[in-house]
């Protein structure tokens, strides 16, 4: 932990002394291992740099040689957590460490995301979160932290961080921030199989926990009808219900009732009830839009946000009307946080076709393609350009 930095260099570096050493003579029997020993190496190199190979090059051998020997952290008297991501996960969500710098830590360390990415979950610039991993490490270092594990009630008490970078890596897997593919299922794959691990022991049963899962296989079952078969994107109202995954939807319905059991609701609990509804519906004319728009009220109570709010109006624009859909826009506390996120402008032209505002929804859908970063999103709102630059010209309102 107080060598974080080393750490993403020399892994970066043995992936690619793999990639040039496998390309000519293949693949080894142990690949893992393979990167490992390089890395290990590549630190021991660096660290006696530093002139601190006397200390801490024992420390690396030692953690080899544990690594080597698949070492149960504690969890319960009889209850250990195997998984490396996970026990990772749970060493960043230190509690020493801040809850926003706790998900930063894992989203760039574990799970891989490049800094846009982190930028883009959490609605700041690339800046501020290299920043907040700066800062982060300082306080690592400073205050001492290791990787060890708590056990029992101290390690539930990391739970909350964990959840959240799963829930984050989730939802980069359901819509990529950048790139030519709207879909990463690997990601989505791994969330939950991460999630699944939490609820086989005690301290990750949680309501939450099944909350969370619930909502990721509710969610993953409309994959298949969320594109055609040229690859572009579908509105919810366009999918082929027929081609939702009925058996993810029974599992993700079947962790939703186990995550009703108690007091406690959160956040994942909230938008797991949203997207059982959408699940539900026999078709798009039957959604109850109704117990929806109180969900997003409730979500909005217990953790607000201006894309919670945002997916708020289109509720709201469902029940009470596109201009009832702007305003609630308008009224968006920390507006100025969506100038920079597509979906802004996607749902803002959306709403302004609906009034026949065509002017207003062709520039609200340009501003959305000039910050998309997804090509199947890209593809959709150029047809939504030409859609809206088809119809005459009329008086209308101000595209804001």
């Amino acid at each position: 932990m107080h060598n974080l930095s080393l750490a993403e260099d020399v892994a970066q570096e043995a992936l690619l002394r793999a990639l040039r050493t496998w390309s000519m003579g293949g693949v080894p029997a142990n690949p893992s291992a393979w990167i490992t020993q390089v890395a290990m190496n590549l630190a021991r190199d660096a660290l006696r740099h530093r002139k601190m190979a006397t200390g801490k090059e024992a420390a690396i051998i030692t953690h080899q040689e544990q690594m080597t020997a698949t070492p149960a952290v504690a969890w319960e008297a009889t209850q250990t957590i195997r998984d490396d991501a996970l026990r990772l996960m749970f060493v960043c969500a230190h509690p020493e460490i801040a809850p926003d710098a706790q998900v930063i830590l894992a989203l760039k360390i574990l799970c891989g995301f490049s800094t846009g990415e982190i930028a883009h979950a959490f609605l700041a610039t690339e800046a501020a979160i290299e920043k907040q991993l700066t800062r982060t490490k300082q306080r690592i270092a400073e205050a001492g932290i290791g990787c060890e594990l708590p056990e029992g009630e101290n390690l539930a008490a990391r739970l909350d961080g964990v959840l959240a970078a799963i829930y984050l890596l989730f939802n980069e897997g359901y819509k990529a921030s950048s790139g030519d593919r709207l879909l990463r299922e690997d990601l989505c794959r791994e969330a939950i199989r991460l999630a699944a691990l939490l609820i086989d022991h005690p301290a990750g049963r949680t309501p939450r926990s099944h909350a969370l899962i619930a909502l990721m296989l509710l969610t993953t079952a409309r994959f298949p009808a969320r594109l055609d078969d040229q690859g572009e994107l579908l509105r919810l109202d366009d999918q082929d219900r027929g081609k939702w995954n009925q058996p993810l939807i029974a599992r993700g319905l079947m962790h939703l009732g186990h995550a009703a059991q108690g007091a406690e609701i959160s956040e994942y609990h909230l938008q797991a009830g949203i997207a059982a509804l959408h699940c539900i519906a026999p078709d798009y004319a039957s959604t109850d839009w109704e117990k929806i728009l109180l969900h997003y009220d409730e979500l909005m109570r217990l953790k607000p946000s201006p894309i919670v709010a945002l997916n708020r109006a289109v509720a709201v624009a469902h029940l009470h009307g596109a201009q009832a859909g702007l305003d609630a826009i308008a009224a968006i506390p920390q507006r100025e946080k969506l100038d920079r996120h597509y979906l802004l402008y996607t749902v803002t032209g959306e709403l302004h076709w609906r009034l026949n505002h065509h002017q207003a929804a062709a520039w609200n859908y340009r501003k959305a393609l000039s910050l998309a970063q997804v090509g199947p999103e890209q593809a959709y709102l150029v047809r939504m350009i030409e859609r809206s630059q088809s119809v005459p010209s009329e008086p209308e309102a101000s595209a804001g």
